[in-house]
């Protein structure tokens, strides 16, 4: 039976549909970026956000109708729901940051907290990469292990710049509880969103590991 499946055309779009969902990480994480710089561009980059978190979730029920539609799967319908799930699960944590500097109307960030919306960017260049190379992924083996230890040094930076940002914040918001929980909930959503990239990751890692 394998054979015979190894045979029979397999569709394809799932790939496209990859790329567009991290082309909208890239999107999220850029506006994400422009929202930390603070002051009258805030509220345009929340904006901007749940655009793109909209966009994606379409991006999401569009994968999950065609892999109930469709005969043979590129890779196991499994991995592509989860692979998807870790996608959009992403923009989701962007979409969570930005709702939660909406709800407390910050427009002021800390430069761990900017580094860390730096960190973001670059894991979803890496992200949009890895998705481009999953058509001929055998091929491009080398290169998709190579991004995703990239994305866990990523990920490793952000947990040294959260604890810094903690600290710092922590000697500076003594007088002020509140300043302090404001703070520590948007440190905790962004670094979050790295930690997102690296589910993205791993999760590629697995299917090449299947696959090779």
């Amino acid at each position: 039976m394998q054979w015979f499946q190894a045979l029979l055309p397999r569709e394809t779009s799932f790939f496209d549909q990859f790329e567009a969902h991290a082309r909208l990480l890239v999107k999220g994480a850029e506006a994400l970026r422009d929202l930390l710089n603070g002051g009258a561009a805030v509220a345009a980059a929340c904006d901007a956000i749940v655009r793109h978190e909209e966009a994606a979730d379409e991006v999401t029920r569009a994968v999950f109708l065609a892999v109930r539609r469709t005969f043979i799967t590129p890779f196991d319908r499994g991995d592509i729901r989860e692979l998807t799930a870790s996608l959009d699960d992403a923009i989701d944590q962007m979409q969570k940051t930005a709702k939660s500097i909406s709800l407390f109307e910050v427009s002021e960030f800390t430069p761990e907290m900017r580094e860390l919306g730096d960190l973001a960017i670059q894991a979803s260049y890496l992200t949009m990469e890895a998705t481009e190379l999953l058509r001929d992924m055998r091929r491009n083996a080398t290169r998709l292990n190579a991004i995703a230890e990239a994305v866990t040094r990523i990920e490793n930076r952000s947990d040294e710049v959260y604890d810094a940002g903690m600290k710092t914040l922590y000697r500076q918001s003594q007088a002020s509880p509140m300043a302090f929980i404001v703070g520590s909930d948007l440190y905790g959503h962004l670094e979050q969103v790295i930690d997102r990239f690296e589910d993205v990751a791993n999760g590629i890692s697995g299917i090449l590991l299947e696959h090779l």
